[in-house]
């Protein structure tokens, strides 16, 4: 049967072309017919043609109906005709997979990697520059992923692209939930929630909840040696990647070959099926650090929760807080209470001047007049407990560069194996090494540059077996698959706003980030600030057991209990969950949830039979059945409850009060929760006859 060929209008409807994708053959020549291709379990279905002005389109449709119109596909170049127009296809190859792969560590074990792949190949015509360009199209049960793949040849051998026209064209209407591509503060944002053709210019992922109920989210993976993108609405809900500037003018400069990250959409149902969703992760290539034994997901604390209310200083003087004596303290504490870390901030030089910004005066190797790093790291030794690193830049990336290797050579010298980074400076704000000895440029966060910056930190600290937290960063796209060591990042407002100002992080907050920030990747959030107090006694958004259930709701392998040691030890009851809940899990299940509203998880510790569950709430008093359905059948288990007392509210001082129970579950049980405005949940399940 020959394939059937005629072009495309630019008014052709998507459901029609979406429609061709069940019976349309794939066309493996010059053709104008559209190539299409379907999910394994051909929910969902996606086509490629090229319109009557010689542009190359995609779409998709799912159960039949039209989820994206005819997009866009191509680039701007700064330096040549755009590679827009002028495409025609000149063939295309199919693939499939399905494979399972096992994580070293992370929200479940096992990964299943089940996939059917198109690869278009595209040529443009001589007058717009004759240049070839591939597309490769993944289509997963539960989403999709595209990447443009440039091969070697004689028309271009760089490529300096000034803009990416990669387009999103949403068909249903719906909600979605957002932060501002391009804000001066990063991704420290709290989330709107817009109908979909509100949004603006957003960061991603960008979370949309349909009128039908499907639930999808756009993002990216594998993001490297390029620059991360904004999805900018163009009108109604066609939304385009526009990528993060640079200093060079061209937002992305590479030499040929080189394949793009993979642009991203989740698929669900539901919101279960959002956040249990490892498509990202699948999209990054297999681990290339090999055995990364050596990084342990713990539990830590910290000098740092005195200094963000203002009690103590990082710079060095009377209220300095990286003290020796201070930080043995802090080791002392870690040690009594199973906690395998201590994070101490401002024990290096240079944080006396104008830091913010500028960081040209640290030292990432000299400590602090009153901070000796060696008595302490060995002091630390003694008592199992190892020193977390700090690396503040201040957003100089030149000075810091220069004194990586050292840097990372002295802390892998005394025992330390994990470093939290820092980029403190507002968006356009780092400082980066010019194209000439001593000279310097401005970059942004998330562009190429700082892409590059952030992956040679983290393969330099792979090579002294040192893990990396990077805060101020950009945004997540899965590399922990292939950089293990890239362990936590923070790229979302943290647990530090709520010290600054009475509820700064609303109620709602983190029952946002469940569903937005949290689909790229572990945030280290710092939950356990259990005296439920900032600056000046502010109050928390929160109640006692919602501080709790942070640990369930917020995954991350390094998990801090971020309130003093005098505070954490006020409340020795939920001190004992925090040192219980692991930082590793089998298995991972969303059990209840809804965006912006609610979020309860159910997950398996990876080192023994114990379940966990647990999550938090928005400002709306609710009671909710939780089915345990996920227990394993014929074993009972002892539930240890932590809830909100009847009655509370994070409002007022009631939201100290905390409820305990205890009783037998097994599978199949259900038990009415009460969460309170602002509440929360944790339960621990332990197999009776442990």
């Amino acid at each position: 049967m020959k394939p059937v060929r005629f072009t495309l209008s630019r008014a052709f409807a998507g459901a029609v072309i979406a429609g061709l994708a069940a019976t349309a053959p794939l066309a493996h020549a010059d053709t104008a017919a559209p190539l299409c291709r379907t999910s394994p379990d051909a929910t969902l279905s996606l086509c490629v043609a090229i319109d009557n002005d010689q542009r190359a389109r995609w779409s998709l449709s799912r159960k039949g109906k039209a989820l994206v119109a005819p997009s866009l596909l191509g680039f701007i170049l700064t330096d040549g005709l755009n590679m827009v127009r002028g495409w025609s296809v000149t063939g295309s190859e199919t693939a499939s997979g399905d494979d399972t792969w096992e994580q070293p560590w992370g929200e479940r074990r096992y990964v299943r990697d089940h996939y059917n792949e198109m690869l278009v190949h595209f040529r443009q015509s001589g007058e717009q520059g004759g240049r070839l360009m591939d597309v490769r199209f993944r289509l997963f049960d539960n989403g999709i992923g595209f990447r443009y793949e440039l091969p070697k040849q004689a028309a271009m051998t760089t490529m300096r692209i000034a803009d990416e026209e990669t387009e999103f064209s949403i068909v249903p209407k719906g909600t979605a939930w957002w932060i501002t591509g391009g804000d001066w503060n990063r991704y420290e944002q709290i989330y709107q929630k817009t109908p979909i053709d509100g949004v603006a210019t957003a960061h991603t992922p960008v979370t949309m909840r349909l009128d039908d109920g499907t639930h999808i989210a756009i993002h990216e993976a594998a993001l490297v040696d390029y620059a991360a993108y904004w999805l900018k609405r163009e009108d109604g809900q066609k939304f385009r990647t526009t990528l993060s500037p640079s200093s060079r003018g061209a937002r992305v400069v590479r030499d040929l070959p080189f394949d793009t990250p993979w642009r991203t959409m989740r698929i669900a149902d539901d919101a279960a099926g959002l956040v249990e969703n490892d498509l990202e992760l699948n999209l990054n290539a297999p681990n290339k650090l090999g055995d990364v034994s050596w990084f342990k997901p713990q539990k830590y604390i910290g000098i740092w929760w005195n200094m963000i209310k203002g009690d103590w200083t990082w710079a060095e003087g009377p209220r300095h807080g990286a003290t020796t004596q201070r930080t043995k303290d802090y080791i002392d504490f870690a040690a009594q209470h199973g906690f395998s870390g201590v994070l101490v901030e401002g024990w290096d030089k240079g944080w006396n001047g104008n830091w913010l910004g500028h960081g040209d005066q640290f030292s990432f190797t000299k400590s602090a007049d009153d901070f000796d790093l060696k008595a302490v790291t060995d002091y630390a030794r003694q008592k199992g407990v190892r020193l977390i690193g700090h690396n503040e830049t201040g957003g100089n990336i030149a000075n810091y560069e220069s004194q990586l290797d050292d840097a990372m050579k002295l802390y892998a010298s005394v025992g330390i194996g994990l470093v939290k980074t820092g980029y403190v400076a507002d968006g356009g704000g780092i400082v980066a090494p010019g194209d000439t000895p001593g000279s310097l440029r401005m970059e942004w966060h998330d562009g190429q540059r700082q892409v590059e910056h952030h992956l040679k930190v983290v393969e330099t600290a792979a090579r002294y077996h040192i893990a990396i937290d990077a805060h101020e960063p950009v945004k997540d796209t899965g590399l922990r698959r292939t950089y293990p060591n890239w362990v936590a990042r923070e790229g979302a407002r943290g647990m530090e706003y709520n010290a600054w100002g009475a509820f700064s992080n609303p109620p709602s907050h983190e029952a946002t980030l469940v569903y937005t920030r949290m689909l790229s990747g572990p945030m280290d959030f710092t939950p356990g600030v259990l005296s439920l107090e900032g600056a000046d006694h502010v109050p928390l958004a929160s109640t006692l057991a919602k501080q709790l259930g942070l640990y369930l709701a917020i995954y991350s392998p390094i998990q801090m209990a971020a309130d003093s040691i005098d505070n954490l030890a006020k409340y020795p009851r939920e001190l004992e969950f925090i040192r219980a809940v692991p930082a590793d899990w089998a298995e991972s299940h969303l059990i209840a949830g809804s965006i912006g509203e609610y979020a309860i998880f159910a997950r398996k510790d990876r080192a023994s039979q114990d379940w966990y569950v647990g999550g938090v709430n928005d400002a709306t008093a609710r009671t909710l059945t939780l089915d345990f359905g996920f227990l394993p059948a014929g074993k009972a288990y002892t539930a240890t409850i932590y809830k909100d007392a009847d009655g509370i509210t994070y409002a007022d001082e009631s939201r100290h009060r905390i409820a305990y129970d205890t009783r037998a579950i097994r599978k199949g049980d259900t038990l009415p929760i009460w969460l309170a405005p602002g509440g929360g949940t944790a339960i621990r399940l332990v197999p009776q006859g442990k």
